[in-house]
């Protein structure tokens, strides 16, 4: 026998387990459609966990085989120079992200001169991709209070699904509007520049299926 055999076979053992391993977390973030937990807000991974390669439980079986080879859902992040937008692509879903205040003025909902363009962009970009399911969620920092974070963020939302419902004029479209306060900080909360991309607004939406 050569004695490398084992040692491979660990390895590729290993390997595939943490294949397994984000296949699974990537199949249950798309089929858990809970709106609770908005696209993108799940907690990040851990790090990866140390596996022993000579372990002899990470044997395969006699005459088992590894499980075919699939590509994972990749995530592609764009955010432009000023960090006022961002822009997230999977596989199945479209993400954007515009901080508040490039829509609003400060502990305002109501939308400046600068927002209908930006969002009549996203509005664009769901034409093209032919989605009729849109998410629009609100988000603060954790300055004030709770409630008033939760108002104020399901007041911000209902006026960028509003321009979003003028813009595609389309009643195949449905709309889930949430304000999520403080929940889900994409950053820091302990500085400026954390805080203010905390204080967002998201619309996101179904790719069109390939």
């Amino acid at each position: 026998m050569n004695p490398t055999a084992p040692r491979l076979a660990l390895t590729l053992t290993a390997a595939s387990l943490m294949v397994a391993a984000n296949l699974l977390t990537a199949t249950t973030a798309h089929a858990d459609d809970s709106p609770s937990v908005p696209p993108g807000t799940e907690p990040s991974a851990s790090a990866p966990v140390n596996v022993d390669a000579n372990d002899p439980d990470l044997k395969l079986p006699e005459g088992a085989t590894l499980a075919e080879a699939k590509v994972l859902d990749i995530k592609q992040v764009v955010e432009d120079q000023s960090g006022d937008e961002r822009r997230e692509d999977t596989n199945a879903d479209v993400k954007f992200a515009l901080q508040a205040e490039v829509l609003f003025g400060k502990d305002s909902a109501k939308l400046s001169a600068e927002a209908r363009a930006r969002i009549s962009g996203i509005a664009e970009e769901i034409k093209t991709q032919n989605a009729t399911r849109i998410r629009v969620f609100g988000f603060t920092d954790n300055l004030g209070s709770s409630a008033h974070g939760d108002v104020l963020s399901r007041q911000r939302a209902n006026a960028v699904q509003a321009v979003l419902d003028q813009e595609l004029n389309d009643p195949n479209v449905t709309f889930e509007v949430r304000g999520y306060g403080e929940q889900y900080p994409i950053s820091s909360n302990a500085t400026e520049s954390g805080r203010k991309k905390n204080r967002r607004v998201e619309v996101s939406f179904p790719r069109t299926e390939s």
